[in-house]
C-alpha cells in the first residue's frame, strides 16, 4: 500500500477526534461492525477520516473501498443496510468499533457475517482440536 492519503481533500471530521486517530500508512483505520444487541461480529471494513465523519453524521456505515478507491455506504446497492447505534475507538485509537442494526446479510457473499463460513477453531475450551472437529 502506498503512504499517500486515500482522500485528496480535507475531511469534515471533528478535529478533536481526528487528532486522536492512529491511522495506517495509507490513512485508514480498520472498522469492525458488530450487531448491537447480540454482539455478533459482522464484518471488517476500512475507514478514513471522511468515512468516519459520514458514519458519525448520517447514521449509516460508510467505508473506503481499497480496491475501488471510493466510498461506499453499506446497503446502497444490496439493501443490506447497517443502521449505526454507537461508534467507539479502541484503547490505542487505531480501530473503530461500530455497533449496528444489520438489515440482511453483512457479507458480500450473502452470509449473515463474514466470519461464519471458514471457522478455524471452535469450542477451544472443550478440548477439541481444529483437526478433530
Amino acid at each position: 500500500m502506498s503512504s499517500t492519503p486515500v482522500t485528496p481533500t480535507p475531511s469534515s471530521l471533528d478535529q478533536e477526534i481526528a487528532r486522536r486517530l492512529k491511522r495506517s500508512a495509507d490513512g485508514l483505520l480498520p472498522a469492525i461492525a458488530q450487531q448491537y444487541d447480540s454482539g455478533e461480529v459482522l464484518m471488517l471494513g476500512w475507514m478514513d477520516d471522511e468515512a468516519l465523519h459520514r458514519t458519525l453524521t448520517t447514521g449509516r456505515c460508510t467505508y473506503w473501498s481499497r480496491s475501488r478507491r471510493e466510498y461506499w455506504v453499506k446497503g446502497d446497492t444490496s439493501g443490506h443496510v447497517q443502521h449505526v447505534k454507537s461508534v467507539a475507538l479502541d484503547c490505542d485509537a487505531d480501530t473503530v468499533l461500530v455497533k449496528v442494526d444489520q438489515v440482511g446479510a453483512a457479507c458480500h457473499t450473502g452470509d449473515r457475517t463474514c466470519f461464519d463460513a471458514d471457522v478455524l477453531l471452535k469450542d477451544a475450551g472443550s478440548g477439541a482440536t481444529a483437526e478433530g472437529q
